[in-house]
């Protein structure tokens, strides 16, 4: 996928989080699609990169399972202001 431009939507405040987190670990989209697949979550590749970009909502359930794959909290991918920000 082309990198993404500074701008971002305003559909969820936690895509531009999660994809430093993504990129923090070396990982690829379609790795961390594979991992919520894995875990149940129906996802493909264009919606991540809609929720990474903001343009989508971000619904409980992904969010539940992105934290998990991280090792964080949902608190944390949505609150800005969270220490590990």
């Amino acid at each position: 996928m082309k990198p993404r431009k500074a701008n971002y939507g305003t559909k969820n405040i936690s895509g531009a989080r999660i994809e430093q987190l993504r990129k923090q670990l070396g990982m690829k989209q379609i790795t961390l699609v594979a991992k919520m697949q894995l875990m149940g979550v129906d996802i493909n590749p264009s919606s991540l990169s809609k929720l990474e970009g903001q343009t989508r909502v971000a619904s409980d359930i992904e969010l539940q399972a992105i934290a998990k794959i991280f090792g964080t909290t949902i608190d944390a991918l949505v609150n800005s202001n969270d220490s590990t920000t």
